[in-house]
């Protein structure tokens, strides 16, 4: 595809803004949690409906969206968006403000809702004129933020109905509000973490908090515990492998004068490598376990979350050329996500695919961090999700090969 082509579809990008905010807006204003997004999923199919020859299905992995434009025989690319908001009180004071107490989109998936029906939006308006065949995969995810009574979040569901079926690569973008509009950050290889959370308890015998001596304290068996897991990453990992180890809650005890029987501890484990992954895991086990030579015991649970998110270079490849191609000022980040999860790692754990991270950062200096109460964004970025996305497709369609640039 020419140059001459791609400025194009970043000009088109640009003329959609307006409908994309509105979009967006939209599902700001009416954010649902995860496995509750009705409304979201039936405005989706709303403004899908109206791009000619367009497919779509419902109800994919719980409230899951999947359409998509095919013509004839040829390669197919998926593209997936998250629907989900988080159980957040909104405090910016906004024309578009959450309207549903409690909940808020803090991490973006609005506007990677708005971006996604936007790159929809662009590649109808040229399937039926463009000489290229193939199909264009739209995944529009409930539930990346939390898991069902099974403990799946919604990418494992959409995979387990066959939202990945034929697909030979696939893209997601998150938003970056450390980033400004008109930049991007990419990552070859692992770029966000493995997530395991653990769920223990440290068991004594309670007693009178006035005679201590006469049973076990649990509080008291606790402290070499904590002590343990701390030193974790410190001391018993390599400090040359990204590992994370942090305690989220601890419960126990009803009263002031008795000494619990149990006191409860959970946390998540995060690393990039398997065999750090097993390492961590076992060394809170063994932390757990200090409190039997004092005369306690425990009882832990671990449960294993997301993969570590891989990013094939082949595809990340397409995604700088693309941008390079679009947006020539736009500067190319290249650096480790964080140690942060994200379910979309169950899909490249199947398919190659790659999550780039946009700009989004509003130009007023303030800080609004995902997941907090003030986060938003600089709505520009929503055209330029979308053009990425559109013409990301369209060279994959081009040539599927990924030979070359492993």
């Amino acid at each position: 595809m020419t140059r001459v082509d791609s400025v194009a579809i970043a000009r088109r990008a640009k003329e959609l803004l307006p409908r994309l905010i509105k979009w967006r807006r939209f599902f700001h204003e009416y954010p649902e949690l995860s496995f509750q997004e009705e409304k979201t999923a039936a405005r989706i199919v709303e403004i899908l409906k109206d791009i000619q020859g367009m497919e779509i299905r419902t109800r994919v992995g719980g409230t899951g969206v999947i359409a998509s434009l095919s013509k004839g025989e040829g390669a197919c690319i998926a593209l997936r968006a998250d629907m989900d908001a988080l159980p957040i009180s909104e405090a910016n004071d906004v024309p578009y403000r959450s309207r549903h107490p409690g909940v808020m989109h803090a991490c973006g998936h609005d506007a990677h809702v708005a971006i996604l029906l936007g790159a929809a939006c662009l590649l109808g308006e040229r399937w039926a004129d463009d000489p290229w065949c193939g199909e264009v995969r739209f995944l529009f995810q409930p539930a990346e933020e939390c898991g069902g009574a099974d403990g799946l979040s919604g990418a494992p569901l959409m995979i387990r109905e066959g939202a990945l079926e034929g697909v030979e690569g696939v893209v997601a973008l998150h938003m970056h509000p450390g980033l400004p509009q008109g930049a991007i950050q990419v990552y070859d290889g692992p770029a966000m973490a493995s997530t395991d959370f653990f769920y223990g308890s440290v068991q004594g015998t309670g007693g009178h908090g006035a005679y201590p001596h006469l049973g076990v304290d649990p509080t008291w068996l606790l402290l070499p515990v904590l002590q343990a897991l701390h030193g974790i990453v410190s001391r018993r990992v390599s400090p040359m492998d990204p590992a994370a180890v942090s305690i989220g809650q601890i419960n126990g005890g009803s009263a002031e004068n008795v000494i619990p029987e149990e006191v409860r501890v959970k946390g998540t484990i995060r690393s990039y490598d398997p065999a750090v992954r097993k390492r961590l895991i076992q060394e809170v086990k063994r932390a757990f376990s200090l409190t039997v030579p004092l005369g306690g015991d425990y009882h832990l649970q671990v449960e294993p979350g997301e993969p570590v998110l891989m990013n094939h270079p082949a595809i990340n490849h397409r995604i700088v050329t693309v941008v390079q191609d679009l947006f020539p000022d736009f500067p190319i980040h290249r650096a480790p996500f964080g140690m942060g999860g994200e379910d979309f790692s169950h899909m490249t754990a199947l398919v190659p695919g790659a999550m780039f991270f946009l700009g989004c950062a509003k130009p007023d200096g303030v800080s609004r961090e995902l997941h907090t109460p003030v986060f938003d964004l600089d709505e520009n970025c929503l055209a330029d999700g979308a053009a990425i996305l559109a013409e990301t497709a369209l060279r994959f369609l081009q040539d599927p090969k990924l030979e070359g640039k492993t």
